[in-house]
């Protein structure tokens, strides 16, 4: 017994060093000793022409009639006049009516092209919310260091910082060494299928193949990791996939005084709490996973010893992350009822009875699994199972974290942000990206805009604004990105 005792302990010691060893060696991959950027701007022009680009109305609606053709006309002639040296020195094209592709040729044919991309458009204001705006959507006004407006976070302000930091640049007579395309869309938030998707094949027939690709995506988050005070920036290195169900069940009717046990309805309201009660299962791991190696060193002693050592820890670190929307989004793939109906009267038993339900793939599971899977839970040969809609994306491929690529935006953000950290992870939205695949092996989702818990909710919400202090840093990342990735350092 003693014998068995001791072996018991001897055990556990083991174990206890084999942790504590582990995590001595989770240590942190932040890069040191960055010097910080000495870009100057210049943030009441720059402030001042963000906003003039808030005040045209490029509004993505899923009826392409109701979209204002006029305003993406105006926004366009803006930018041809409020950036004369990118327009003078750049070679511009419009492509699909609307979106637009800029070419600053590099002097270094021999290295490979980088591409930077934003869209013009934006989400629609919800009918009835423009009296809770403290300034009216499109208004661009400037007031509290705020610029204000649908687009100042989502994604003018990628449009615009990146030209303001060119333009600057053009104005020093910089010249990169590296070709840049810059690709702006005009149609990203109803799934990019016009612009990017034809911006993407004009660059294919170019021959295009990047050295990175940089979209909008994830962005600096302060406060919003328990445990971590230091603000960190998140670079996307994949985003999820993408597809929608529609459930539709189909009956004979009749009148409400003589209904079936369970009316079209009934039955789908049935097939919906299946899904609902039994989504597709947690999984740390690819990009996810990555975000902990990186973001893990830099929690307190009891964090660190959890995922330094998921290979014991990996239950209680998948509970802790799942206790929100958005830890438990980055581990799989989320079920969303978004759409139903059925019905035409109060006494009349429906005819057919149907639901759209919603799937953000994690990279891993496949629209194929996604599909078995709904109709193995739900096991109901009464509910017919299709895709719906003309939108459907697997996960995108994961870009490297040990890529040049990665290395030189680490090292933008940290000269331009100082004390911030540094974390790649998973885009549980989706991007224009998904259109480039072919053309860059290491694709980025990263927009240099720092917010706090209380500012997510502006995101295609009520009150979107932008603070001048953090747009300035905004051009400053993006004319320092260019600086490190074609000027001639570290190239």
């Amino acid at each position: 017994m003693k014998k068995v005792l001791l072996l018991f302990l001897l055990l556990i010691l083991l174990l206890i060093g084999v942790l504590f060893y582990r995590t001595l060696f989770f240590t942190s991959k932040q890069l040191t000793s960055i010097p910080p950027s000495r870009l100057a701007i210049d943030s009441g022009p720059a402030a001042e022409h963000l906003a003039g680009a808030i005040r045209f109305p490029t509004v993505s609606n899923q009826d392409n009639s109701k979209n204002d053709i006029e305003a993406f006309v105006g926004l366009h002639k803006f930018l041809e006049e409020t950036y004369p040296l990118v327009h003078a020195q750049l070679t511009r094209e419009v492509i699909a009516e609307h979106s637009l592709l800029y070419i600053w040729k590099g002097s270094g044919q021999h290295l490979k092209p980088i591409i930077l991309m934003s869209h013009l458009d934006v989400v629609p204001v919800a009918p009835g919310s423009e009296g809770s705006w403290t300034h009216p959507p499109f208004s661009g006004e400037i007031a509290g260091g705020y610029v204000w407006g649908r687009g100042a976070l989502d994604d003018k302000v990628g449009v615009i910082g990146i030209l303001e930091a060119i333009e600057k640049l053009l104005a020093q007579n910089f010249q990169p060494n590296r070709t840049i395309y810059l690709a702006f869309g005009h149609d990203e938030e109803i799934g990019g299928i016009k612009g990017a998707a034809n911006i993407a094949k004009r660059l294919g027939e170019l021959g295009v193949q990047a050295e990175f690709t940089l979209d909008e995506g994830m962005t600096i988050i302060e406060g919003v990791i328990p445990g971590l005070a230091t603000p960190m920036a998140l670079i996307g290195i994949a985003e999820k996939g993408y597809v929608s169900l529609e459930l539709t069940v189909d009956g004979e009717g009749g009148h409400s005084s003589m209904p079936p046990r369970h009316t079209v309805i009934g039955i789908l309201s049935s097939a919906i709490e299946k899904l609902e009660n039994n989504p597709m299962p947690h999984r740390l791991r690819g990009p996810t996973l990555k975000a902990y190696h990186y973001i893990g060193p830099e929690l307190g002693i009891g964090a660190r010893l959890v995922f330094a050592n998921l290979w014991l820890f990996n239950p209680i670190a998948i509970k802790q992350i799942s206790l929100s929307p958005a830890g438990d989004a980055s581990i799989r793939t989320t079920t969303a009822v978004t759409m139903i109906d059925g019905g035409v009267k109060e006494n009349v038993l429906p005819t057919r009875s149907h639901a759209v339900v919603n799937f953000r793939i994690l990279p891993g599971d496949t629209i194929d699994k996604v599909r078995d899977y709904a109709r193995t839970t739900i096991n109901d040969p009464n509910v017919k199972i299709s895709i719906y809609g003309d939108i459907q994306n697997e996960p995108s491929a994961v870009s490297d974290v040990n890529s040049h690529g990665f290395g030189l935006i680490q090292k933008s953000i940290m000269q331009t942000f100082p004390n911030t950290l540094v974390a790649p992870n998973l885009v549980v939205g989706g991007t224009d990206t998904k259109h480039y695949q072919k053309l860059s092996k290491d694709i980025y989702r990263f927009l240099p805009v720092r917010l706090k818990q209380e500012d997510l909710k502006r995101y295609h919400g009520i009150d979107e604004r932008l603070s001048i202090e953090n747009f300035s840093r905004i051009i400053q990342f993006y004319g320092q990105l260019i600086l490190n990735a074609a000027g001639g350092e570290n190239n």
